[in-house]
């Protein structure tokens, strides 16, 4: 197996982080086939007047040939960039962002979500605000069967808790009114799926205020993985 790592630069808080994923092999094709994907923008206006801004810019997919030749394997590079800004009335609070992928095997996820055996822990009771679960995985290798999806977080942060011991967090988090995160080359890495495969980007973003606390979800449009 490869190991590639990537690189996750956090604008506005200074930091940078390391995410380090494995690499399965995918399909039987003889080189690499860039995908240019459209990104997208989202504009949520909440209750107490705080108006949340979401964009997906910059991302695309590298899906790479199957090192053992098999139909059942398959891999991709995926890079983006998720850029947060807010304001009105709370403008200045801060939130944090999620961005991960959703990948499906013979299951359809281009309705933001997937319809089928979701795994993983988020919430998809609102398919346009998926809430990140504390046990949720922050790996890119997956083993999938038939009608089966799951996602997955592309960071990986290590940083102190409370008591000084290490923690690790699937989250940039920012202060003032805007954020972002950009990652490049971090791997998708799908075995076991012997149908048609997909995947799909999204950034979730929690902001709280004084008032309110909610998500906001933006989705990317969805990929093949052959």
């Amino acid at each position: 197996m490869i190991n590639r790592k990537n690189l996750a630069r956090l604008a506005g808080v200074g930091a940078a982080a390391t995410v380090a994923l494995g690499l399965f092999s995918t399909g039987a094709a003889n080189a690499d086939t860039f995908v240019p994907l459209p990104g997208g923008e989202i504009v949520k206006t909440l209750s107490d007047g705080t108006v949340v801004t979401v964009r997906l810019v910059g991302e695309s997919a590298n899906i790479n040939p199957s090192l053992g030749s098999t139909p059942v394997h398959r891999n991709a590079w995926v890079s983006g960039s998720a850029q947060v800004e807010l304001s009105g009335t709370g403008g200045d609070v801060g939130g944090k962002i999620y961005p991960g992928y959703t990948v499906g095997c013979q299951v359809n996820i281009a309705g933001g979500g997937a319809s089928g055996g979701v795994e993983g822990s988020l919430d998809w009771s609102d398919g346009q605000n998926v809430k990140p679960g504390v046990g949720a995985s922050s790996g890119g290798d997956l083993s999938l069967g038939p009608g089966q999806a799951t996602s997955f977080y592309i960071l990986d942060i290590e940083e102190a808790d409370d008591f000084g011991s290490e923690s690790h967090k699937k989250r940039n988090k920012f202060s003032g009114s805007s954020g972002s995160v950009t990652w490049a080359d971090s791997t998708i890495g799908l075995t076991g799926c012997a149908g048609y495969a997909q995947a799909r980007s999204f950034v979730s973003v929690e902001v709280e205020t004084d008032s309110v606390i909610t998500w906001v979800t933006l989705w990317g449009q969805p990929f093949s993985l052959g």
